[in-house]
């Protein structure tokens, strides 16, 4: 299975703005696709959905959009223009980790870490999701990264780095990459004591070709977490996923379609291909 996954950005009813202002600042970005309820976009050809799903969930920093820049010039144009209207988490800045870093909440509450690298072998804008392991999920990276590569075909940890032995968070993960269906993430052990952890606001979508594949994903990634609702699920680390068919945009292209389609999902929980299909 090859199966897309790309992450869902939750929005109070602000998902076209967003998405419009994030195209405006990443090369190589367009709208892709939108409907009243979610915008499909790319960011330098990566794959976003923006949903409007009102003000039930808050973005946090557990999940965060990684950018890597070719300069530290492009590093600071892209800083400037994200935080107009937002905060500094941490200023930009040289750091022991990068020559240029800086991590920001923009007016949207999506949170970045800009940075740029010299000694990277990858001079190429990269955009990838960080997930962090804060709270009760503190020095559960590593397991989380096991698990998802489980999970998932065409996987791999590319880069695993721990806190040194001398460090009180010895063993846990100061920085991995890792790739799921050769689509690259960012996953860190935060230490220190934080008030957030994973919710449904940044979500990871897996697009199915087949029932079968959305049985797989869905027993896979529910074992020791929970269902939710229209394709939504927890995993055991509380990460949320939407288990989708790869159609699901054909199927609600078509306006009178696509209520028949809404009013037949928002009664499942996994979701099923046949059934929206014929709706």
């Amino acid at each position: 299975m090859t199966n897309e996954i790309h992450p869902c950005l939750w929005f109070d009813n602000q998902a076209k703005t967003a998405a419009n202002f994030y195209c405006s600042i990443i090369t190589n970005s367009k709208i892709i696709d939108e409907n009243p309820i979610v915008v499909i976009f790319e960011l330098n050809e990566k794959k976003m959905m923006g949903l409007n799903g009102g003000s039930i969930f808050k973005i946090n920093p557990s999940i965060s959009l990684f950018v890597t820049c070719e300069s530290i010039i492009e590093t600071n144009e892209i800083w400037n223009k994200l935080i107009d209207g937002g905060k500094a988490l941490m200023p930009i800045d040289k750091y022991d980790w990068s020559e240029r870093y800086g991590w920001l909440e923009d007016k949207f509450g999506l949170t970045w870490q800009i940075s740029f690298d010299n000694n990277s072998a990858d001079e190429k804008l990269k955009i990838m999701p960080s997930m962090l392991f804060t709270d009760k999920q503190f020095g559960k990276a590593e397991e989380a990264i096991d698990f998802y590569c489980s999970v998932f075909d065409n996987s791999s940890t590319n880069m695993l780095i721990h806190y040194p032995s001398e460090d009180k968070n010895a063993g846990k993960v100061m920085y991995s990459k890792f790739k799921l269906n050769n689509y690259e993430i960012v996953a860190m052990d935060g230490p220190g004591v934080d008030d957030y952890t994973f919710n449904e606001a940044v979500s990871f979508v897996v697009e199915c070709n087949t029932q079968d594949e959305i049985d797989y994903y869905w027993k896979m990634l529910t074992d020791g977490g929970k269902e939710s609702m229209c394709g939504w699920l927890k995993d055991k680390f509380g990460v949320s996923w939407q288990i989708v068919p790869s159609i699901m945009a054909e199927l609600m292209s078509e306006p009178v379609r696509a209520e028949r389609v809404t009013n037949a999902f928002m009664k499942m929980r996994k979701l099923d291909i046949e059934i929206l299909k014929n709706a």
